[in-house]
């Protein structure tokens, strides 16, 4: 078994990164290739998606009552956090992938509970999607995540809570 990353554009220039794991090089890569195009994307060269792209660590933490961002950047600095973002019904813990256990034993040891914690790829650069390109991308994310071989669809895009309800 190997693992596979693949590159390729979709709809409105949003770039995607599909990982797989597969006994079959070839059956991967045209499952992969065959799924973009269908869907309005295309393959992209080896190194032409990736660099935008960077590998890190995010933990999840739910918050609870009169928890603030500074309690949680408090207890997770010193292991190698890098920032703590404000979900809405949660914080994102974001850190270099190498400090991941660190910041997940620190919120532990904190007594606080997470949600997920996971080596992950988050996007240096965003396109914002309007409704329709919004449906666009996510039936191709779709197809992507039905193929046998792939394991994580990462892309680069925001959607906005208006339109994100327009496509509910």
């Amino acid at each position: 078994w190997q693992t596979i990353m693949y590159e390729g554009y979709g709809s409105n220039g949003v770039a995607l990164l599909v990982e797989c794991l597969t006994d079959n090089r070839n059956r991967a890569a045209t499952d992969v290739r065959v799924a973009l195009t269908r869907n309005g994307g295309s393959m992209a060269d080896p190194g032409s998606v990736s660099y935008m792209f960077a590998r890190k660590g995010v933990v999840i933490v739910p918050k609870t009552d009169g928890m603030t961002e500074d309690d949680v950047l408090m207890v997770v600095l010193d292991a190698g956090a890098d920032e703590v973002n404000d979900l809405g019904e949660a914080f994102e813990v974001v850190s270099e992938a190498t400090d991941l256990v660190a910041v997940r034993k620190s919120v532990q040891e904190a007594g606080f509970d997470y949600e997920s914690a996971e080596a992950t790829f988050l996007p240096s650069v965003s396109v914002d999607l309007d409704e329709e390109g919004a449906r666009k991308v996510f039936r191709l994310i779709e197809a992507l995540e039905d193929l046998d071989d792939v394991q994580n669809v990462y892309a680069n895009f925001d959607v906005s809570d208006e339109v994100m309800e327009a496509v509910e």
